[in-house]
């Protein structure tokens, strides 16, 4: 597997598209961040890490959906920098998801964070992917 990151990304988005309540995926330090990130800003439920006897561990994710409608709270996942070509945003140039509504999530010097909290650091990163 070349890009594990797009690979997460498409196992979240398949499990959506599925209506699934859970979706368990191969775990890596920087998987362990976006989930973390995304839990942090309500995008998913929760999500539980399991050692598995490889070591490499499972992250677990219960996806969140809305209780009438049972729409995802996540509309869409978008692999912005890719092994191919990295895309890098400065702290004067972080990128703005839907006018503010959405979510850039970035690597940087710092940690994986969102946008808005590299713009409270002032500092730029590699852009990840979208959230929306």
């Amino acid at each position: 597997m070349t890009d594990p990151i797009a690979d997460y990304l498409t196992r979240l988005r398949n499990a959506i598209h599925a209506s699934h309540r859970i979706v368990e995926i191969p775990a890596s330090s920087i998987k362990r961040e976006i989930t973390r990130v995304l839990y942090e800003k309500g995008y998913i439920l929760k999500y539980k890490f399991e050692e598995t006897e490889n070591h490499q561990g499972v992250i677990k994710i219960a996806l969140k959906y809305h209780p009438v409608t049972k729409e995802s709270a996540i509309r869409d996942l978008i692999r912005i920098s890719k092994p191919g070509l990295r895309k890098y945003a400065g702290k004067d140039a972080l990128p703005r998801v839907l006018n503010g509504l959405g979510v850039a999530i970035l690597t940087t010097s710092k940690g994986v964070m969102t946008d808005k909290e590299a713009r409270q650091h002032n500092i730029g990163g590699e852009v990840l992917c979208y959230v929306s």
